[in-house]
């Protein structure tokens, strides 16, 4: 029986794991809901429903990466970050962890101090653009996920990141607060078209991004285990329901073509932002040929259409990594961080610093400001 490794991505709201084997192919993928602001039972149900799941694999190595310290459950981040730790040291007993923290590499739980907790806090980023570069070499890695989005160029196998706190990359717009699937609709459009009026869009968590998406016919339902904005069922009637709120009108079924029209609008809206996010980081790049972009995540989809509008060629994530010969309901690239972890811990000695991430000039300024911390959610 091989010896596999787990990859470990501790999200706020998701816990997602991938199995590697020996020979560096995926042999299981799971998500997880895991609304983490509830309590740590939320995180102990998730890992123990995985391991039920690897019950016959034979594990060498956990390796763990988060942005789940982020939820108001904890006090702080080093406090989330702390009491994640020892939630996954005691849900996972007698195998070696490895604690992926940064530009320091891998770090076992025991040895971990509070100098390391803003090197580990919401780092599931670096981790899946590290492991990018190493595959791909150059290109602009693009992961959109169910909140997020993370855009990073990368040169010559390394990471040229502006910023490595949440903070900090939010000013580069490396990071960009917004996902296809629990962000609001309020989030994403300040105003909409609607019947031929511009029309202000109510500031009420009466919608969000999935919605949107199920109405373009986009979403992937699997990839959808948050609750609904009102709680309701997740349908084409509930959702156009749940955005006609959003405009102050009302659900009749034969109006479905127009709240369509709407979904569109408000999608529209939403790929310009990441687009936008997307010139910026292209900017610095040396290369005179075009840049192919790397999409991860649920939302790739649109990363895909945005190679396309800026005329650059596009990769799926998937693509950098082997997988067995079995199916699987999810992707690689819907659980970019995870398999990134994994294959990461499986090259590396604890304690070996990460592949080289150069950082530009926005960090040190920061870094005297006392700005340090990573906070992704």
């Amino acid at each position: 029986m091989q010896n596999n490794i787990v990859g470990w991505d501790i999200g706020g709201a998701h816990l997602k794991a991938v199995a590697i084997n020996q020979a560096g192919e995926i042999v299981a993928i799971f998500q997880q809901p895991c609304p983490l602001w509830k309590g740590l039972d939320q995180l102990q149900f998730a890992v123990n429903a995985v391991m039920r799941a690897l019950n016959s694999f034979s594990i060498h190595r956990h390796a763990i990466t988060m942005t789940g310290e982020l939820v108001d459950l904890f006090t702080n981040r080093d406090d989330g970050v702390r009491q994640i730790i020892d939630t996954m040291v005691t849900l996972l007993p007698g195998i070696e962890i490895a604690i992926f923290a940064g530009h320091a590499g891998f770090v076992r739980p025991e040895q971990i101090g509070a100098q390391h907790y803003p090197a580990i806090a919401s780092a599931n980023w670096l981790a899946s653009a590290l492991f990018a570069a190493q595959s791909a070499g150059n290109g602009l890695f693009v992961d959109i996920g169910s909140t997020t989005t993370d855009i990073l160029l990368l040169q010559d196998r390394q990471v040229m990141a502006q910023g490595y706190s949440d903070y900090q990359r939010l000013i580069s717009q490396e990071l960009i607060y917004t996902g296809v699937i629990r962000t609001a609709v309020m989030a994403v459009a300040r105003t909409v078209q609607d019947e031929g009026h511009t029309v202000g869009v109510m500031a009420e968590y009466f919608a969000t991004m999935a919605d949107v998406y199920r109405l373009t016919g986009e979403l992937n339902e699997q990839h959808d285990q948050a609750d609904s904005a009102d709680g309701a069922e997740k349908t084409l009637p509930a959702s156009a329901r749940r955005l006609a709120r959003m405009i102050g009108c009302d659900f009749a079924n034969d109006a479905l073509p127009r709240w369509q029209r709407l979904a569109k609008n408000i999608r529209q809206q939403q790929l310009q932002h990441i687009q936008s996010g997307c010139q910026t980081q292209l900017h610095p790049s040396r290369s005179a040929e075009p840049v192919v972009f790397i999409g991860a995540g649920v939302g790739r989809f649109l990363v895909r259409e945005i190679a396309l509008n800026l005329g650059h060629p596009y990769v799926d994530f998937s693509s950098l990594s082997a997988t067995a010969s079995l199916q699987f309901d999810l992707t690689a690239s819907d659980c970019a961080p995870a398999v990134a972890v994994a294959y990461l811990a499986s090259e590396k000695t604890l304690n070996e610093p990460a592949v080289s991430c150069p950082v530009n000039s926005i960090l040190e300024p920061l870094v005297l400001m006392g700005c340090t911390d990573a906070t992704s959610g």
